[in-house]
């Protein structure tokens, strides 16, 4: 393992242009809602920020407690909790930061979605950035094919949420909330597409 891959663990090339230009700063609350097995923390946890982090899968939340416990042993295994991002059992307004990241495009339909989202939107405080990183249609939108709703069928064989440009920009004036970058859309050829979403919540 490179130093470099030490310092900042797998995390999301996106998340990490967050970092560099400041908008994730230390001393902020930092919530990943859907944490996974922690890829996106290490940075975080290394550099002393206040980590939480939430994921429906026991397994997942283990794995992230034990990465903790390596890399930041003073954060009590208690910060990061087995359960549904739609379910959190973290106050309104809670985190300075809540990242998102391929989760929102697991929801079965649009309830799901929205139950989802504004489940993650809720424990952010105003003021706060939402760095969201999903699947959506842009740039392949003739190479998906619907299975019901937005869900789609897409060319890497999985199938998932699909979101648009104008869903997000809807979403982002319906939430009170503030588009900090351009959509950025990245394209993997014959395969996917994934969008970031970064959004400051209005004060």
């Amino acid at each position: 393992m490179s130093p470099l891959e030490s310092l900042l663990g797998p995390i999301d090339i996106y998340l990490f242009d967050q970092l560099l230009r400041g908008r994730i700063a230390p001393g902020m609350r930092v919530l990943d809602a859907g944490c996974g097995f922690g890829r996106n923390l290490v940075y975080l946890l290394r550099e002393g920020y206040e980590v939480f982090g939430a994921d429906a899968d026991p397994q997942a939340i283990a794995a992230t407690r034990e990465l903790s416990g390596s890399l930041a042993p003073a954060l009590p295994a208690g910060n990061f909790r087995v359960e549904p991002v739609d379910a959190m059992s973290f106050p309104d307004a809670f985190a300075d930061v809540v990242i998102s990241s391929a989760v929102l495009h697991f929801a079965r339909d649009d309830a799901q979605f929205d139950a989802m989202l504004r489940g993650t939107w809720r424990v952010l405080k105003p003021g706060g950035l939402f760095f969201c990183r999903l699947a959506s249609s842009i740039g392949i939108e003739t190479q998906v094919q619907p299975v019901a709703g937005r869900r789609c069928l897409l060319p890497d064989g999985s199938r998932r949420y699909l979101v648009d440009e104008e869903l997000l920009m809807r979403l982002t004036s319906q939430l009170g909330g503030q588009l900090l970058d351009p959509l950025k859309t990245t394209v993997v050829q014959n395969q996917r597409s994934m969008t970031t979403w970064v959004v400051r919540k209005s004060p």
